[in-house]
């Protein structure tokens, strides 16, 4: 199945919402816009987590690590318990690649947590 970025992007009205765009084997592709600092620390104890900027950039923070900068064309892949959010002054969006059991914000509620069915809409 073809998908087209930009087309789907601009289906996504609100931050933080991210949207399954197709799923590989046993996980799924993700987009989201990020723009604030919204996102709690969480992590996912039995699933990694891939952030790939697809445009804008975006403050990482892992737990232990000096924050860094990500922008277009980065690429992150946060490991499984490690605690990590992220942040954006500026609409950023991005892509995601998670495990099918990877809950949104891990054990943490917020809200901005969303649970997979509003994902998958």
């Amino acid at each position: 199945m073809k998908i087209n970025l930009k087309e789907s992007f601009e289906k996504i009205s609100n931050y933080f919402s991210p949207k399954v765009i197709g799923e590989v084997n046993d996980a799924y592709v993700k987009i989201a816009k990020i723009k604030g600092n919204e996102v709690p620390w969480h992590d996912h104890k039995n699933e990694d987590e891939m952030f790939l900027i697809i445009e804008g950039s975006l403050v990482m923070e892992i737990e232990g690590l000096e924050p860094f900068g990500m922008s277009e064309g980065d690429l992150y892949v946060v490991k499984k318990g490690v605690k990590h959010r992220v942040s954006s002054q500026s609409e950023c969006k991005i892509m995601l690649i998670e495990n099918k059991t990877t809950a949104h914000t891990g054990d943490v509620k917020s809200d901005i947590t969303k649970d997979i069915k509003d994902q998958l809409q």
